[in-house]
């Protein structure tokens, strides 16, 4: 049986470059792809600043839900990517402002960097309607 596949996307430079969607509906299951704390231009918001990029994460992750009719109480699992695993605490608060409540599987992973040096932390994210 084939699936309908419902693409959104967020019109930052790289998905183009690198062919992909900033989310993928397949059925009842939404993946939202490695999110980083941009603006709709692709331009980095507060470098330097782990939990606020986080929040920004957490805004873009949203909106990409919001345009397929969820919300990020629909999340039932993240993978967060740091650079420095030092600064998790300060990630983690991010995190869990925004799915405290909600409880999500997550993952926290230290990884060497991301596609732009001044990108602290990428949040994956899978979502259930």
């Amino acid at each position: 049986m084939k699936h309908k596949r419902t693409k959104i996307f967020s019109g930052t430079p790289w998905e183009p470059k690198v062919g992909y969607a900033r989310a993928v509906q397949v059925g009842d299951t939404v993946y939202v792809s490695g999110t980083t704390a941009t603006d709709p231009s692709g331009k980095i918001l507060a470098p330097g600043d782990a939990y606020a990029q986080t929040v920004q994460v957490m805004r873009n992750i949203e909106n990409a839900l919001q345009r397929l009719g969820l919300g990020l109480e629909h999340v039932v699992r993240t993978r967060v990517y740091l650079t420095d695993m030092e600064r998790w605490e300060e990630v983690a608060k991010g995190h869990s402002e925004s799915f405290g409540e909600i409880h999500p599987a997550t993952s926290f992973v230290g990884v060497t960097r991301l596609v732009d040096p001044e990108m602290l932390v990428e949040i994956e994210a899978e979502a259930v309607a």
